[in-house]
């Protein structure tokens, strides 16, 4: 290379350089400094993750024409690592560092909440299923193993967001570190490990905990020098006990709530609105910062929703839209509680009100003949074989179905216990379905029957358990949570041994593999492939509404759309405009119970 193209290559990285402008964000007693000036953060969170990478700018515009002036922006360290080791940063809507970027880009700053535990309604709170693969493995703690994987994270993710720290030109003005830690456990020489490892790798703008606005979670769970975020700081009591904690750096509300998730067999949540705008109110009359959760939710594609549970023999399992009855919707609309919050930031901040991004456009898909094309009992891999029952962790799958077999000897109908089944388990006797078994509620027993008359009660009968993992949970004690079957499999109280086991991924690969013309072979059993496939002259946004089915997953295009449930409340999946194309569409539905075929079609709303 000659000296002059060197010397013209280094001054072209000094121009871009030095057009990034670099700030200094810091704390002050009682206001955050942005440049040495008090700086109100009035932020909406959204994820990257749940949102289509198409749709990012258009979000962050959302953000902004309402009056927020900082977006917050959780990362699920399982979304980037699922596989020690393996990171992506790139694929689908995995590089986030390009929605910080567009946030910059948009004149918005950004808080940055990498976890390593993020709770979030996401599975496993973020951390990857892989540790689950350690039978004795301890998280959020000190534990070496844990602890060693958590920062080999930090460490690789760091390098992602070093460049875009405030202090680097970038929009980054605080990073979180962990996730309401003071709600599950007390150990601060962990969070001062995590703070060092976060240091270590380069990261120098100020750091703050989050944590409920009550003394006992805020002495375990922030640590001195970072700022005190409260979940929520809804009134002057609350930013006492903050300043109790202490006074010397600011606080504020990191989660303001906008509206409430929901599980699967419940209402729709859709809390009080004139709450909201109290806390608000509140917050811009006395200078507060705050963070809005969340601004915009988005969709839990795939496989990703969480789940909660109030004790060992409970289990509540998220559906699939994160709408969170939010100000912008599911789809990216703006909703009559967006417009209030936008009339209040205005009113207080007398900022200039800014026009709306133009919307997606919707449409609907008229309906779509299905067919029945294949069952998931001629797609089983190589099974393995184990003694007992092993959960699907210890065969390196985290997510999916799995199926258990073995030939019951000496037994042959009774009380058949599984101990435990998570988190949905179908039961067949010699082919035949027999009864589910739901995780929730300690209800783990059925009944096997005799032989009929007429059947060869001297044979083995073979014993098949399907299980579906719905989500591993969390929030809270019980968030090690395996998938399968957890412990043992008893019929009339004798353990059932030597089990042949299926892990059955059920992801796009495999859907595509199981439901090709050379592969469409059926029995007459439930768990049963459909498809279909449709036309369009046009693309939009639309919901998929699987009200004729049972329960299952469906896949448009490759892309996978996420759980269904007859269950309720939800009865139809979002399907962002850019998985579909003009031309020629395919869907296919995985359903456990199904046996009819039904058509489907897509709809202008998720209701």
């Amino acid at each position: 290379m000659s000296r002059t193209l060197t010397i013209a290559i280094i001054l072209f990285i000094s121009s871009i350089t030095s057009a990034q402008q670099t700030h200094s964000f810091t704390l002050g007693n009682d206001d955050f400094l942005l440049d040495g000036k008090p700086f109100q953060i009035i932020s909406g969170e959204m994820h990257p993750a749940r949102i289509p990478a198409e749709y990012w700018l258009h979000r962050i515009q959302m953000a902004k024409a309402m009056g927020c002036n900082t977006i917050a922006v959780y990362i699920f360290w399982n979304y980037h690592e699922s596989a020690p080791g393996q990171f992506d940063f790139k694929t689908e809507n995995r590089d986030f560092a390009e929605f910080i970027r567009l946030c910059q880009k948009e004149g918005m700053w950004v808080l940055l909440r990498p976890g390593p535990y993020v709770c979030a309604e996401w599975d496993f709170g973020g951390l990857p299923s892989y540790l689950l693969k350690i039978p004795d493995i301890k998280v959020r703690c000190m534990d070496p193993r844990y602890l060693s994987a958590a920062k080999g994270y930090i460490e690789r993710l760091a390098k992602e967001i070093r460049l875009l720290q405030c202090t680097k030109g970038g929009p980054i003005l605080m990073v979180q570190i962990e996730n309401e830690y003071g709600s599950y456990g007390n150990d601060k020489q962990y969070l001062e490990e995590l703070r060092k490892t976060w240091t270590a790798a380069g990261i120098d703008v100020p750091f703050y905990t989050a944590d409920g606005a009550t003394p006992y979670m805020l002495e375990a769970g922030n640590i001195d020098g970072a700022a005190i975020g409260m979940d929520s700081g809804s009134n002057e009591g609350d930013f006492a006990q903050a300043a109790k904690r202490n006074p010397d750096v600011p606080a504020f509300s990191s989660e303001t709530y906008t509206g409430w998730l929901t599980h699967w067999g419940e209402e729709y949540a859709r809390p009080d609105t004139n709450e909201l705008k109290k806390e608000v109110e509140f917050l811009l009359q006395n200078h507060k910062s705050f963070n809005l959760y969340v601004l915009h939710g988005g969709t839990n594609f795939g496989y990703s929703a969480g789940a909660n549970a109030s004790s060992p023999t409970s289990y509540q399992p998220d559906i699939t839209s994160y709408d969170y009855d939010a100000p912008i919707n599911e789809q990216g609309l703006p909703t009559p509680k967006y417009f209030m919050l936008r009339r209040l930031i205005q009113q207080y901040t007398h900022q200039p009100l800014l026009d709306l991004p133009a919307p997606v456009p919707a449409i609907e898909i008229p309906s779509i003949e299905m067919h029945a094309v294949s069952d998931i009992w001629n797609h089983l891999p190589a099974p393995m074989y184990s003694p007992q029952p092993q959960p699907m962790e210890m065969y390196d799958q985290g997510q999916g179905y799995i199926l258990y077999r073995t030939r019951l000897i000496g037994h042959k109908s009774g009380k058949l216990m599984i101990t435990e089944p998570h988190d949905y388990a179908m039961v067949f006797l010699t082919g035949h379905f027999i009864d589910t078994v739901y995780r929730d509620g300690g209800k783990w027993t059925i009944e096997l029957p005799a032989p009929k008359p007429g059947e060869n009660a001297d044979q083995n009968p073979i014993l098949d358990i399907l299980v579906e993992g719905m989500g591993h949970i969390n929030y809270g004690q019980y968030i090690i949570d395996r998938k399968g079957i957890t412990d043992r499999v008893t019929l009339n109280g004798m353990t059932l041994m030597n089990w042949e086991i299926f892990p059955i991924p059920m992801d796009a690969a495999f859907v595509s593999k199981a439901t090709t013309k050379e592969n469409t072979t059926a029995s007459d059993r439930p768990g049963k492939f459909f498809k279909g496939e449709f036309k369009l002259t046009k693309t939009g946004d639309t919901f998929f509404d699987l009200s004729a089915y049972s329960k299952g997953v469906v896949f448009v295009n490759g892309h996978h759309l996420g759980r269904y449930w007859n269950r309720g409340p939800q009865q139809r999946l979002y399907c962002p405009a850019s998985w579909l194309q003009v031309g020629r569409n395919e869907v296919i539905i995985f359903d456990l119970h199904q046996m009819a075929t039904e058509p489907i079609s897509g709809k202008l709303t998720m209701e």
